[in-house]
C-alpha cells in the first residue's frame, strides 16, 4: 500500500468506521496517520473476521490501535493468513490470543506461499507446533524466504555437524535444539556458516571444541564475521596477556569473548575495573563479562551490603544467571548471619 493519496486528506468512511468500533483514532494519527489517508480500507470486514474468531470489541479496538495497517488488508488476505496460522495453532481461541499479543506479526501477509512452505518444512523437521507459533510471533522474517533457502541452511548445518564428529543418532536433537534457541540461523547463507566454522578451525579449535562452542553460543556464531571474531580475540589476548592456547581455553570457558564486539567488551571491562576488580580476577572468572555493567554494579552493591568485598577472592559469586546469583547471595547471607558458636551445643566444663 502506498502512503501517498491524491487528496492527502483522511478517509472519512475509515475514520467513522473506526469510531463506531470505539477505536482511539488519535492514537492511530500519532502512530501511523498514513493508514487513515488511504482510499480503500476494510475496517468492518477485518473486524468481522476477528470477531468471528472470538475477539470482543475491546480486543478489536486494541488490535487496530497497535497495528492500524490491519485494516488495509483484504478479507481474502486475512482469511489466508488465518488458515496459515491454524496449521500450528490448537484452536481459534489460541489464535486470537496470539493476534492480540502480536498483531504486526499476524498482519505480515506478504510471501504467503513462502510462509506456508516454511511452516510445513519446520513441521517435517520435527519442530513442535508451539515452537513454530513462537517463531511466527517473534521471528516472522524467517518465513519470508523461499523454502529452498531454509532447506539449504539446514542441510549445511547437518553436514557440518557430522563432519565435526557429531553422531547421526544425535543430529536431529542437536539441530532442533539449535533452531529453537535461535531461529534466525535460517536467515544465514551457507557461505557464512562455512566461513565461521573455518575461522574457528584455523584458530586451532578442535572439531569437538567447535561443536561445544556452537551449542554454547546457540548458533549466534553464524551472525558474526571472521573479522569481528578475530578483533574480539585479539582484544582479549592483549588484555589478559595470554598465549594462543590460554586464550582458546578462556574462549571455551566464556564464549562471550568471541561473541561480543570490542566496544562491548571494553565497556564491560572498564565497568569492572572501576569497581576495584583486577584483570587477574576477571581472567580467573571470564564469564563475568557476559553480564552488562548495570547488572554487575547491582550485584556488587547487594553483596557489599552483606559486608562481602569482591575485591578479594574470586568473582564466582558475581557471575552466572539471575538464579545462580540468588543462590550465591543466599549462601553468603546465611554465612554472615550464622552465630560464631552453636548455642545449643553442650558447654564443656572442666572438673
Amino acid at each position: 500500500y502506498t502512503t501517498d493519496t491524491k487528496s492527502g486528506e483522511e478517509n472519512k468512511k475509515t475514520v467513522e468506521a473506526l469510531h463506531r468500533l470505539a477505536v482511539d483514532v488519535k492514537k492511530i494519527r500519532r502512530l501511523k496517520e498514513w493508514v487513515l489517508l488511504q482510499d480503500v480500507a476494510y475496517v468492518k470486514e477485518v473486524a468481522g473476521i476477528l470477531q468471528e474468531m472470538g475477539a470482543d470489541e475491546a480486543a478489536v479496538a486494541n488490535i487496530f490501535e497497535h497495528c492500524p495497517e490491519a485494516i488495509l488488508h483484504t478479507p481474502a488476505e486475512i482469511n489466508s493468513q488465518k488458515a496459515l496460522w491454524q496449521l500450528v495453532c490448537q484452536n481459534e481461541k489460541q489464535l486470537i490470543k496470539l493476534i492480540e499479543q502480536f498483531p504486526e506479526s499476524f498482519f505480515t501477509t506478504e510471501c504467503h506461499e513462502n510462509q506456508k512452505a516454511n511452516i510445513l518444512f519446520l513441521q517435517e523437521l520435527g519442530l513442535k507446533n508451539n515452537i513454530i507459533t513462537r517463531f511466527l510471533t517473534s521471528a516472522p522474517s524467517i518465513f519470508l524466504n523461499p523454502v529452498e533457502k531454509s532447506k539449504e541452511v539446514i542441510e549445511t548445518l547437518q553436514k557440518k555437524y557430522l563432519s565435526l564428529g557429531g553422531s547421526e543418532a544425535n543430529m536431529k536433537i542437536w539441530m532442533l535444539k539449535l533452531l529453537s534457541q535461535n531461529p534466525f540461523i535460517l536467515l544465514n547463507t551457507s557461505t557464512a556458516i562455512q566461513e565461521s566454522l573455518e575461522f574457528l578451525q584455523k584458530n586451532d579449535f578442535s572439531d569437538h571444541e567447535v561443536l561445544q562452542l556452537l551449542s554454547k553460543l546457540k548458533g549466534f556464531i553464524f551472525q558474526l564475521t571472521p573479522s569481528t571474531m578475530q578483533e574480539s580475540m585479539l582484544f582479549s589476548k592483549n588484555i589478559f596477556k595470554c598465549s594462543d592456547q590460554e586464550l582458546k581455553q578462556l574462549v571455551l570457558e566464556c564464549p562471550a569473548l568471541l561473541y561480543y564486539s570490542v566496544p562491548v567488551l571494553e565497556e564491560r571491562l572498564e565497568g569492572l575495573l572501576k569497581e576495584g576488580v583486577s584483570v587477574a580476577q576477571i581472567r580467573e572468572t571470564p564469564a563475568v563479562l557476559e553480564l552488562t555493567t548495570q547488572i554487575v554494579q547491582y550485584r556488587i552493591k547487594k553483596l557489599a551490603a552483606l559486608g562481602h568485598d569482591i575485591k578479594s577472592g574470586t568473582l564466582e559469586s558475581l557471575s552466572g544467571t539471575k538464579k545462580d546469583f540468588e543462590v550465591s547471595y543466599g549462601k553468603i547471607q546465611s554465612k554472615e548471619e550464622r552465630p560464631i558458636f552453636n548455642p545449643v551445643a553442650p558447654t564443656r566444663i572442666e572438673d
